[in-house]
């Protein structure tokens, strides 16, 4: 399988496509609004979300966007879906990842670059958003695939949906009391965060394989409806 294997490396394709549109790539500014979730195998909360290790010492996670309104410089990005499958043997900040982008198969040339770019955080200054910082930490990044994806995200209502067949099934929905069965919400606040400032949480389970196997149930999930820049997170 081909791959990447440059930390902080660029794909030929996104190279290329950059390069013919006379582009620099710290120079194109990007932007996607709508809502994501991020599904782990942390407990519920995800100890990361306040600068602690991961449940079990590992990182394991997908996350999906469907892209309300879109843009990479010029190229239009409404109605689109992205999704990134990670895979790290530690916590994150150690390194070593597995990163995998995975497309819409319905975007076009100039579309699939795009969010291929976006997807691993190019275009953003060190550390400003999670898309980079969680590419940085990848020494090992396959080549992206294009599939269709079926998603659907509720966030108000704590659920989420994706199919991409034969690769990734991700479930979730709202925690409950484990002992009466009650719905209960709860909501992560980071008003200095790389991904959102206000997310809700939820339980989601995740079966994926692949160049990035995943494999997790009951576990932490979340899910924001904000716009996301190559300048950080804002509000929608």
């Amino acid at each position: 399988m081909a791959m990447i294997a440059a930390l902080g490396g660029r794909s030929q394709a996104v190279r290329l496509f950059l390069k013919a549109r006379g582009e620099e790539m710290a120079d194109t500014s990007w932007s996607i609004k709508g809502p994501h979730f991020v599904n782990c195998n942390c407990a519920y909360g995800c100890p990361c979300q306040f600068m602690a290790l991961p449940t079990d010492g590992t990182c394991h996670a997908v996350a999906g966007w469907r892209i309300d309104e879109g843009r990479f410089g010029d190229v239009r990005l409404d109605g689109l879906f992205a999704v990134n499958t990670y895979r790290w043997p530690n916590a994150i900040h150690l390194g070593n990842g597995a990163l995998q982008s995975i497309i819409d198969e319905r975007a076009d040339a100039a579309q699939r670059d795009a969010l291929i770019a976006i997807m691993q955080g190019e275009g953003a200054e060190p550390g400003v958003i999670m898309l980079q910082i969680y590419r940085s930490m990848c020494t090992t990044v396959h080549e992206p695939l294009f599939k269709p994806i079926e998603m659907e995200i509720d966030v108000d209502g704590r659920t989420a949906r994706l199919v991409i067949p034969g690769l990734v099934e991700t479930t979730a929905g709202p925690l409950k009391n484990p002992v009466t069965g009650v719905e209960w919400r709860a909501q992560i606040s980071l008003p200095m965060g790389k991904e959102f400032n206000l997310a809700e949480v939820a339980s989601g389970t995740t079966r994926a394989t692949g160049d990035v196997p995943l494999d997790f149930a009951d576990s932490h999930a979340h899910m924001a409806y904000n716009t996301m820049t190559s300048e950080g997170p804002k509000a929608a």
